[in-house]
């Protein structure tokens, strides 16, 4: 068995002490039971360098030298987006050249990391500004103002193709067999709009869309869903309706409706689904669809509904219980995008 390094440095030392006693190379090599070889090489080092101990070493000279690295790290800080055969192109035009592997291990030891960009609504000044201040003004709003606000949204649930990542462990020259591949159906095989809403208590209704959504339209579903989901969630009197910025929720017909109907509405600020807590609900809900694998799309429009159901209300309570995080995201955001 292989020494450890503890106990080859102890043997090292022995090696100095007997020799600084007056005994010869065999001598020291029969004691210890180690080659003579071992025994010069070791009172050598000693005389040379006057410690027994491993030496750093120099090994080999990096090829990315520290220029270069520099000039990789500012070229991925000024565009994320920079790959790493670009970036080999670059060194190449300054005589250095290297596997775009080297450049990639080179900034990962910068901290630097090649990772999957998240997703966002992009944000104008007008729209950040206006997170912002939604965020600051209700920062320090009760919790029960919240558990008072009915949550609406629209999405689309698709019957195939779901825009996820999937890893799989497969060996090698086996990627096209049955089991390793993930079908797909031209343009997503069909799918169904649906218009849901929750509160801190629970789910509410869930309207499956048929046909095109005009502000005709989504009046007719907030008629018969509105009120019901209000009743049966049991909302105070003061209740608030909250709804996005989308033209068929604010156009003229929309809001003359609204204001018909007594619906107090929540000021909204655009591009904002992460202040939204309904998002959460609508992730749940595809991805328990999907696991009972719908192959038609009315199948599809009764999983949704049957799904929808199945919400606990716990899970909607933790949902509003931590909103003011949410808000206290945007304010460290300064109005920009969230981990939300």
């Amino acid at each position: 068995m292989p020494r450890s390094k503890e106990i080859q440095e102890q043997l090292r030392k022995k090696v100095i002490e007997i020799y600084q006693s007056g005994k010869g190379y065999k001598a020291i090599s029969k004691a210890l039971g180690i080659q003579r070889t071992t025994v010069r090489a070791i009172i050598h080092k000693w005389r040379r360098h006057g410690t027994v101990v491993n030496l750093p070493r120099s090994g080999r000279l990096p090829k990315i030298t520290p220029r270069a690295q520099r000039r990789l790290i500012q070229e991925v800080t000024k565009d994320p987006t920079t790959t790493s055969k670009e970036l080999q192109a670059s060194l190449a035009s300054v005589k250095v050249r290297v596997h775009a592997s080297t450049i990639r291990k080179g900034l990962g030891k910068n901290g630097l990391h090649g990772r999957v960009p998240r997703r966002k609504p992009l944000l104008s000044k007008k729209n950040i500004k206006a997170r912002l201040n939604f965020s600051k003004t209700h920062l320090d709003d009760p919790q029960h103002f919240w558990e008072n606000i009915l949550w609406t949204d629209e999405t689309k649930v698709e019957l195939f193709g779901r825009c996820v990542s999937h890893y799989i462990w497969r060996k090698r020259n086996t990627a096209f067999q049955k089991k390793n591949i993930i079908s797909t159906v031209k343009y997503g095989g069909g799918s169904v709009m649906v218009w849901g809403c929750f509160a801190a208590s629970g789910p509410g209704r869930l309207a499956v869309i048929n046909g095109t959504m005009n502000s005709a339209v989504y009046q007719k579903i907030l008629k018969e869903n509105v009120r019901p989901s209000v009743r049966e969630l049991k909302l105070k009197r003061t209740w608030v309706l909250q709804q996005d910025n989308d033209p068929k929720h604010t156009s003229k017909s929309t809001t003359e409706w609204l204001k018909k109907n007594k619906m107090k509405t929540l000021e909204w600020p655009s591009q904002s689904p992460d202040l939204n807590p309904i998002e959460m609900l609508w992730y749940d809900l595809k991805k328990a669809v999907h696991a009972r694998k719908p192959s038609n799309v009315t199948e599809l429009e009764q999983f949704c509904k049957d799904e929808w159901a199945k919400i606990p209300p716990e899970c909607c309570k933790r949902l509003i219980a931590s909103y003011r995080k949410r808000l206290v995201a945007v304010v460290a955001a300064k109005g920009g995008p969230t981990s939300y």
